[in-house]
């Protein structure tokens, strides 16, 4: 675990900042609203020792900048424990499914790259039929859990047998470096590590353990922001792009952007944002959840799970929104007369990026150990 305050003096004390770096390294990670993050590296933890330092020296207090490569075999290590950790705990709370059962596996991650890989990785693992589709949707960014859940939605829709199971896993940490550059030190204040996993199915029978039907999922690009987030490959790891602007183009966007998926239910289409109960957003940072709900007119209430899980574990890329799902998920249900809740959800990504989806919430979740998985079978619409 990271403490925010305790990561941010170590990057406001490295020698190369200049006086306005170190202004900003406070003002990024003090007004991040985060409070603690996680990480897989183990040398950027307090409790870690190491004879040959590759990311930090605790004997210095001086961060390290290890190549691409030195990065990624880390990512290849300790993604591949993500992934399967995180799959295992989502089919555990999904009992009637046996591993065997599993019929397509979809992973996820921007945050590195190896072959054979994660998909490989978690069959392997986990003991699934060998002959399981597999497929890797890799470096979209933080809304990549989206395509993920759509075409998982589109599998199960051609096939009423098919079970299938999504898991996004993301090591951000191993990308952070010491910089005057302002994108640089914002992606150092925010980006986390964590990895969360769904199973998704039609099957009959499942009906009465599922959590969540996915009903909708819609794709927007905004008409301006391509340069103002992006995710490049550099020669000491990947380098984010996340212009101060990107919470402005959301704040002048996100009602067009909401518009199709909504439209998809006219009587939704026609009633207030916050007659819809449970909002479950991609923090991308504290100002774009402002912006949000600024625009949308939503309550404070609304963004519980997307404020809490930002405060808990920072931005961990594509597995966030899955977070935040699992904890609207572990909300008691509020007595409607029907135990069914909507539910809109969006993540935003380079492009810039806007997938939406609008579900519904069938029963509370029994709360797993933090920071696992999405405990759900999210069931087909």
């Amino acid at each position: 675990m990271l403490i925010q305050s305790e990561a941010r003096d170590v990057f406001a004390a490295q020698p190369g900042l200049s006086r306005l770096g170190s202004r900003l390294v406070n003002t990024c990670f003090d007004g991040a609203a985060i409070d603690t993050r996680f990480t897989a590296v183990e040398e950027l933890t307090n409790s870690s020792r190491s004879d040959n330092p590759q990311f930090y020296d605790p004997a210095t207090g001086l961060l390290l900048n290890p190549s691409t490569k030195v990065r990624n075999d880390i990512f290849a290590r300790e993604a591949t424990k993500l992934f399967v950790e995180a799959s295992r705990a989502a089919l555990d709370a999904a009992p009637e499914i046996d591993l065997l059962d599993i019929t397509h596996l979809l992973t996820v991650s921007c945050t590195g790259f190896f072959n054979p890989g994660p998909d490989y990785k978690v069959v392997r693992e986990l003991g699934l039929n060998p002959a399981v589709q597999r497929y890797h949707l890799g470096f979209m960014g933080c809304y990549a859990a989206f395509p993920a859940l759509r075409a998982a939605k589109l599998f199960c829709e051609a096939d009423p047998d098919a079970v299938v199971l999504v898991v996004c896993a993301e090591l951000c940490s191993l990308h952070v470096r010491t910089s005057n550059d302002p994108d640089t030190i914002m992606g150092s204040a925010l980006f986390a590590d964590g990895a969360a996993a769904a199973v998704v199915t039609a099957r009959p029978g499942t009906e009465q353990n599922a959590l969540l039907t996915l009903d909708h999922f819609e794709t927007v690009l905004t008409p301006v922001g391509e340069d103002s987030m992006a995710w490049n490959i550099g020669d000491n790891g990947f380098e984010m792009v996340l212009g101060n602007y990107v919470p402005h183009i959301i704040d002048d966007h996100i009602v067009g952007a909401l518009q199709p998926l909504l439209a998809r239910e006219p009587e939704i289409a026609a009633l207030p944002y916050t007659a819809i109960p449970h909002w479950a957003i991609h923090p991308g940072g504290r100002s774009i959840l402002d912006k949000v709900q600024s625009r949308l007119g939503l309550t404070d209430q609304q963004l519980v799970p997307a404020r809490e899980t930002l405060r808990n574990y920072g931005n961990m890329s594509s597995a966030t929104v899955l977070f935040v799902l699992k904890h609207v998920l572990e909300q008691p249900l509020q007595d409607d007369g029907n135990g069914r809740e909507r539910v809109c959800s969006m993540a935003f990504g380079p492009g810039l990026t806007v997938e939406t989806g609008l579900f519904t919430k069938l029963r509370q979740a029994q709360a797993l150990m933090p920071g696992q998985s999405l405990p759900a079978e999210a069931q087909v619409g």
